[in-house]
């Protein structure tokens, strides 16, 4: 055992809702006799994935003494897990993800009982399709990966392993028609909103981890140009100033058109 973050479930405010239980990529916490449980110590990563989907604030991340995280134990859980069966690398995969070709979909660490966190890795696209004379051609998606969304991401996840990693504002993706080619391209993505997302320590640990566990060789952080988009930037320069590797950061501010208003390296 070792002194490490954990999530703590305050049974009196928990209603048994169960909003938290699909956020859980490892498969960790259940509805119990109509309470949220954790089921073990070495299930539970510590990162939080849940503490945002809880309406009645009963989840917290704590430190205190508790088993170390187990990914082979997560593993051997998820494959035992009900509408789970074992796929890649004996993580799960449910009936929702059923109709998507397997040899475009290679599942990494993390697993998971929902798709929305489920983690994937799409291969490289091929050559684009035919299309008829004169028609525009359609602009391949440069997404390589799924989850996308920063509180859903395994920080350890294969993709992240020494990539070149883009934290995009969410605003970035409808503001610029190029985001795809021109900022998304030949890196793995994670999008957060500095406004309106919860959880900021979630983030720091995340990219902290990404940092110096898949140890991320440069991070590009795209925001718009609205003054609270700033958060963003300090978040990451926060995670390489607590991190104990140095990684560069290039900063790119989008106006609100889309329009590239500044790119710099720092």
């Amino acid at each position: 055992m070792a002194v490490r973050k954990i999530v703590n479930i305050d049974e009196d405010l928990c209603d048994g809702c169960g909003d938290c239980v699909p956020s859980c990529a490892e498969g960790a916490i259940q509805i119990i006799g109509g309470k949220a449980v954790l089921l073990a110590d070495n299930l539970c990563d510590g990162l939080g994935a849940c503490l945002g989907e809880c309406p009645q604030g009963a989840i917290t991340v704590t430190e205190r003494d508790a088993d170390e995280f187990d990914e082979i134990a997560v593993d051997l859980h998820l494959a035992k897990m009900p509408d789970l069966g074992p796929t890649h690398g004996g993580h799960g995969r449910g009936p929702a993800l059923a109709g998507l070709n397997e040899s475009a979909v290679v599942h990494g660490g993390g697993g998971g009982g929902c798709p929305s966190s489920r983690t994937m890795h799409f291969p490289v696209a091929g050559p684009p399709t035919a299309v008829p004379s004169g028609a525009p051609a359609p602009a391949a998606s440069e997404l390589r990966q799924w989850p996308v969304q920063l509180h859903l991401v395994s920080p350890t996840a294969p993709y992240f392993q020494g990539a070149d990693l883009l934290l995009a504002a969410d605003c970035c993706a409808f503001a610029s028609a190029e985001f795809h080619q021109r900022f998304l391209r030949g890196k793995a993505l994670a999008m957060a909103c500095p406004k309106l997302d919860s959880g900021r320590e979630i983030y720091l640990a995340k990219l902290v981890a990404m940092i110096d566990q898949s140890r991320i060789n440069t991070l590009t952080v795209a925001i718009m140009e609205v003054p609270c988009c700033s958060g963003l930037l300090s978040l990451a320069k926060e995670a390489v100033a607590a991190a104990s590797r140095k990684v560069p950061i290039k900063l790119t501010i989008l106006g609100v058109q889309g329009q590239v208003v500044r790119e710099e390296w720092s």
